[in-house]
């Protein structure tokens, strides 16, 4: 299964053969690259980033803990084997909603604040992940502001 899903994400089979759950486990991977990058900034992902990531992707997901490790590990492989965060972004804005693109970066800066302080190569990270995204100044300062109050 997850040689399939690898496949599809690094475009083996065309989109428009790729059914809905297709499209879907791309997002997922795609999200989960960003996340994991975010906790690899400073070139360690720590305990508590890591349980945070695992309890994000479950939640946002509705995945179990064995599934949310595996879609993880997948991700995990791409975001190592990948040149930049491009191609992931890319995809995400052709296929997410503006809130949806702001969900996602909002669990960006969760994680960063995961440790109790913005560190400048996360919150540059942040803002290189936001333009990616495609979002205003103003929509990553507001997610920003609500990831740091907890809601």
């Amino acid at each position: 299964m997850i040689t399939l899903i690898k496949k599809m994400f690094q475009g083996g089979e065309k989109e428009k053969q790729a059914s809905f759950t297709d499209s879907e486990m791309k997002k997922r991977i795609a999200a989960c690259v960003l996340l994991l990058e975010v906790a690899h900034a400073d070139d360690e992902c720590s305990p508590a980033e890591m349980a945070h990531i695992v309890e994000t992707v479950k939640a946002r997901f509705a995945l179990s803990q064995a599934y949310a490790t595996e879609l993880l590990e997948l991700a995990d492989r791409e975001r190592r084997n990948s040149v930049d965060l491009w191609q992931f972004t890319n995809y995400l804005n052709q296929k997410l909603s503006k809130d949806e693109k702001m969900a996602v970066l909002e669990d960006v800066w969760r994680i960063i604040f995961v440790d109790g302080h913005l560190e400048m190569h996360e919150d540059h990270l942040a803002h290189k992940l936001a333009n990616l995204l495609q979002l205003t100044h103003k929509e990553l300062i507001d997610v920003k502001l609500k990831a740091k109050a907890g809601g």
